[in-house]
């Protein structure tokens, strides 16, 4: 199959040759400027409270950040592509309940529990990606519709009551456990970040090394041309969502592990910060540009500023608030890198 001549340039972004014109690229400048903002909330609620830089409380950051990166991560390869994924909190819930029932209703091994997350996390994302390429309905409406049956899912399955996986032995180990704190004992990072990190790697390489990757951001630049190629277009978009869908289910594993339970009616809310977190890392709304890292520097930005909020004792409302403009600023942002571009 003849893939298009211009995906190579969208794999590398579009930015331009030179080193002082990559450095200043609007996507590249978009990354400096998140993790230059990344550095002043941590300088800023460092001199607000003390309390911030406590070990306690970085590890807490730590837990939330490995639980929103993720999910951010599954709807970067989603965003890049043009789309838009609002199933990804409830997916993420509803993944977490399978595991719980394979788990602690039916007594299976954990690794079964594990490979049930994920597979049922590409499953739903691949009917959200079918939505969408076969029935031609608009990625809004489809996540939409797939983000409300998910969360009546997760209560139906689990009889409205939260999973524990008390007689599930090491399952907290998944997130909450630390494999380097065996070996250094001063930095006891949670086995979730190492997840987290050990994810945006492989995404990173799969978005920059792989066929699929070069297809996602050919998506987003010109669907129209890749299909004149002679590509498979609906294909790869379902392959796509289909590997948003399975981050997510890590995702779920992540969360239920932190948890030490699966919770049917949390999740709700959950896309909202990750979406920010992809638009705030230089991912473009639009289609077409974006990167790993970006997104998890978007994702370390929202943790952090929710956690000061709150340490700073920060009503709840505005917190909410505060998210809330966040987005706009981001998504605005977005508008005007595209007009520079």
């Amino acid at each position: 199959m003849t893939q298009p001549s211009d995906t190579s340039a969208l794999a590398n972004e579009g930015q331009p040759s030179g080193l002082r014109a990559r450095i200043f690229a609007p996507a590249a400048l978009q990354k400096l400027l998140a993790f230059a903002s990344l550095i002043l909330l941590l300088a800023f609620f460092s001199f607000a409270s003390p309390a911030f830089m406590q070990t306690v409380n970085i590890l807490g950051i730590l837990q939330a950040t490995a639980v929103n990166g993720v999910l951010a991560i599954a709807c970067t390869f989603v965003i890049i592509t043009g789309g838009i994924d609002l199933s990804v909190g409830t997916l993420m819930t509803f993944t977490a309940v399978i595991c719980g029932v394979f788990l602690t209703f039916w007594h299976l091994p954990m690794w079964i529990g594990v490979v049930a997350a994920i597979g049922t996390g590409a499953i739903c994302g691949t009917v959200s990606g079918t939505l969408t390429a076969k029935m031609k309905i608009p990625p809004f409406i489809a996540t939409l519709g797939m983000m409300l049956l998910l969360k009546g899912l997760s209560l139906v399955v689990s009889a409205d009551k939260p999973i524990y996986f008390n007689d599930t032995e090491n399952f907290y180990m998944i997130s909450q456990d630390s494999l380097i704190g065996y070996v250094l004992p001063n930095l006891p990072i949670p086995n979730a970040v190492l997840i987290l990190f050990f994810l945006a790697v492989v995404s990173s390489i799969t978005l920059n090394r792989t066929a699929l990757g070069r297809y996602t951001f050919a998506l987003g630049s010109n669907e129209e041309a890749v299909r004149l190629s002679g590509v498979n277009v609906d294909r790869w978009k379902i392959a796509i969502y289909g590997l948003a869908g399975a981050i997510c289910g890590v995702a779920g594993l992540l969360i239920a592990s932190r948890l030490n339970s699966a919770q049917p009616a949390l999740g709700q809310g959950y896309e909202l910060e990750a979406i920010a977190a992809v638009v705030i890392g230089g991912t473009s709304l639009s289609g077409g540009a974006g990167t790993i890292l970006g997104t998890i520097i978007g994702a370390f930005i929202m943790s952090v500023l929710t956690n000061g909020l709150r340490i700073m004792s920060v009503a709840q409302e505005w917190q909410i608030v505060v998210t809330g403009l966040i987005i706009i600023l981001a998504v605005y942002a977005d508008i005007l890198r595209r007009k520079k571009s």
